[in-house]
């Protein structure tokens, strides 16, 4: 049977107008004016390295530009900024996406990967629903296995399926965007492809997709070849409307981007708590020295500014170890993947999961145990452990300050930069200055004064120097 249209919009899907970009001193894409309107599929063909991934990505505003402007149409139908010249960039309305690389972390397990996506792309789905899509695509036996014990053909089935569930769950007209869907596919799945292409456009909704298959290109409405002189020749072909019977739309949820992201990353470190214990290890290794090297003489010579120091530095060192969210958002292009749904508010979030929240406050006080355990027992020192909890809470801000730190520095493209431990110096500030607090509250007592030289004041400008190097680190804009 057919499927109607049941929306048609004047307004694009996606409008790309007068767009430039560069990688370095090359101009990778001049004066592009391109339209994605509904029920339509868009073919980007062409030799390599002639800007069709560039041309893709760029939609989902993954890449800074030099000129130009990109828009969404969203499901209010109305026009919407997702990225500009001037560095603004907007979020994208719910849409499918499948990358080059397939964007998936190998700790996902294949059902959570097909939630995952649905979550963030607002749709209603349920263990039934699930199960059916996997099912098409021959993937529902292995619905609890994770991804990494896949092969290369049924991880590619997965990216593909994760790309269209958004649009063949929804009852509106969305945008897919698939960059070398095909690539890896055996031909009965690469059939499936284009009959569920055929079945997408049939139902209104668009897509495009960068391609070296000529059965793809043949499943195209248009076909836009890029030649290496950054001219693009487009090709017209009509289809009839597809008969092809999809799963049955399962109707709009809340979208739920930001709590995915979460859920997302708890699952991955609870399977595998490769952030915990790298950093967990070194600070416990840096309590051993100091119980072991450090003796009761030495620390009633250097004084309460070392036995302070020796307090937080466990504390310090866990949270300014790299996150292992990098590493993950390596994987696949897993983190780019996240970046275009999450979309501006990515690196700011990403910064939060990424830190050190639970280590800093249980090692202050670890640390307070083994240095009073060298009979470090003055008076006033008694109520010093009542104010631990104060300094451990402003450790979090330098936890985030640093996780933002290494994600800027990685760009999830340069991972193992050498400038990650220049700028973490900066991260040493708010560490003295937790210090000097915690040394008067040892000699003097707490105090609430506000005065410059008062525990309250030095522990408030240890979190402003945090939470400014952490608003800077993720406020900046995209290289």
């Amino acid at each position: 049977m057919n499927h109607p249209r049941r929306y048609v919009s004047v307004l694009p899907l996606i409008q790309i107008s007068d767009l430039d970009i560069h990688r370095g001193n090359r101009l990778i894409i001049s004066e592009m004016n391109f339209e994605l309107f509904e029920g339509e599929v868009v073919a980007l063909v062409g030799s390599n390295g002639c800007g069709k991934t560039t041309l893709l990505e760029s939609s989902a505003g993954m890449h800074a530009i030099s000129s130009g402007l990109i828009s969404w149409r969203n499901e209010g139908f109305e026009m919407k900024l997702v990225r500009d010249s001037e560095g603004r960039r907007g979020s994208l309305p719910p849409m499918g996406l499948t990358l080059q690389k397939n964007g998936m972390s190998g700790e996902e397990t294949i059902e959570e990967r097909l939630t995952t996506v649905l979550a963030v792309s607002g749709c209603h789905y349920d263990s039934t629903k699930v199960s059916q899509l996997l099912n098409y695509w021959g993937l529902e036996h292995r619905k609890s296995d994770r991804i990494s014990q896949l092969s290369g053909g049924l991880a590619r089935r997965l990216a593909v399926l994760s790309g269209l569930a958004p649009a063949v769950m929804s009852e509106k007209p969305r945008a897919i965007l698939l960059d070398e869907p095909s690539e890896g596919l055996d031909e009965s799945a690469s059939k499936l492809l284009v009959d569920w292409l055929r079945a997408l456009a049939s139902k209104g909704h668009g897509v495009i997709l960068a391609t070296h298959d000529p059965q793809i290109m043949l499943a195209a409405d248009r076909i836009m070849e890029f030649d290496e002189k950054r001219g693009v020749s487009v090709k017209k072909q009509k289809h009839p409307l597809s008969n092809f019977d999809l799963p049955k739309p399962s109707g709009n949820a809340k979208i739920s981007k930001i709590s995915s992201l979460f859920h997302w990353a708890y699952r991955m470190e609870k399977r595998n708590p490769i952030d915990t214990i790298s950093r967990f290890i070194p600070s416990i290794l840096a309590l051993l020295l100091i119980h072991t090297l450090i003796n009761e003489d030495e620390i009633s010579v250097a004084g309460p500014d070392f036995v302070a120091a020796m307090i937080l530095l466990p504390s310090f060192i866990s949270v300014v170890i790299p996150p292992a969210l990098i590493s993950r958002y390596a994987e696949e292009n897993c983190g780019r993947w996240w970046e275009a749904v999450i979309g501006p508010k990515f690196r700011t979030f990403s910064s939060i999961i990424g830190s050190s929240i639970i280590l800093p406050l249980p090692l202050i006080y670890i640390s307070w145990l083994v240095i009073t355990d060298f009979g470090v027992q003055r008076e006033d020192l008694g109520a010093v452990s009542s104010w631990l909890w104060l300094p451990g809470i402003v450790m979090f801000s330098v936890a985030i300050a640093a996780s933002a730190l290494h994600l800027l520095v990685s760009d999830l493209r340069r991972v193992g930069a050498s400038a990650a431990s220049l700028l973490l110096l900066v991260l040493v500030w708010p560490f003295l200055e937790l210090v000097d607090a915690l040394v008067m509250i040892m000699n003097d007592g707490m105090s609430f004064g506000f005065s410059l030289d008062e525990p309250l004041s030095m522990i408030f400008l240890s979190f402003s120097v945090s939470i400014l190097v952490w608003a800077i680190s993720v406020y900046l804009p995209d290289s």
